[in-house]
């Protein structure tokens, strides 16, 4: 991830319901979920919902695809690993400590491991 692309994902995420909205989509794993259910979690008409969305979409940080009649959106977990490497990239400067905080959290992170192919 470049400097640009951070401050787009940065500027997606600075309003309330897009940071909401990630992180619903993050908890919904790679599925998503489909937009009415989003749109009932975050209590959001339809047109608002929409401009969220595709807001964060230009940003990288969701996806979305047809299912059917509806649309699912996803979190794009690579777009949100890169941010936070960005952020931390240069975070230790020799001193791992530093870092060891944030390191600590992402470990704590209940995500199931992906499967192996077969």
């Amino acid at each position: 991830m470049d400097e640009t692309q951070a401050l787009d994902a940065l500027g997606a995420l600075s309003q309330e319901t897009r940071l909401r909205i990630v992180r619903l989509l993050v908890t919904a794993g790679p599925d998503g979920m489909a937009a009415g259910a989003i749109g009932e979690a975050m209590g959001a008409t339809s047109s608002r919902l929409s401009f969220h969305l595709t807001h964060l979409e230009h940003a990288g940080l969701v996806q979305s695809r047809r299912d059917g009649r509806s649309i699912r959106y996803s979190a794009v977990y690579d777009a949100l690993s890169g941010l936070i490497a960005f952020l931390l990239q240069d975070c230790c400067q020799g001193h791992p400590e530093v870092c060891t905080p944030a390191v600590a959290s992402l470990s704590a992170c209940a995500c199931p491991s992906p499967e192996p192919a077969t």
